[in-house]
């Protein structure tokens, strides 16, 4: 459980990243008109579209992963194992007094706590 609670970190830190420096790297609404004129982004490796259409998928893949490692970094993290108490349903408590209580007086009752299985069943 630990190596996968690390691997879906790693996938989410990247995923972090990547979100971060896609974002950066694409071109605000204004910057289009410039486009329009022919500002040299025509000539780039996408087209004049091809890029903002191939950085604002590969932002939504990388958001969708972002969120997707975040829901199972939640469940993983809230997962707590039941503790079985056997058969029977309910464990027994156990009762100790402390012993630094009782240390200078004698015990005027003390509660007997029988060990014998299915002593704490009622008949």
């Amino acid at each position: 459980m630990l190596y996968l609670k690390t691997l879906i970190i790693v996938v989410q830190l990247l995923s972090a990243l990547g979100v971060i420096g896609l974002v950066l790297l694409q071109h605000g609404k204004g910057a289009d008109m410039g486009a329009a004129f022919g500002s040299g982004a025509s000539g780039s490796l996408f087209g004049a579209t091809g890029s903002a259409n191939f950085l604002s998928r590969t932002t939504a893949i990388l958001a969708a992963v972002f969120f997707v490692t975040t829901l199972a970094l939640t469940y993983i993290g809230s997962y707590k194992p039941q503790v079985s108490a056997g058969v029977l349903g309910s464990a027994p408590v156990p009762t100790s007094a402390p012993a630094a209580a009782n240390a200078g007086s004698a015990p005027a009752s003390a509660p007997v706590v029988s060990s014998a299985p299915g002593s704490d069943v009622p008949k």
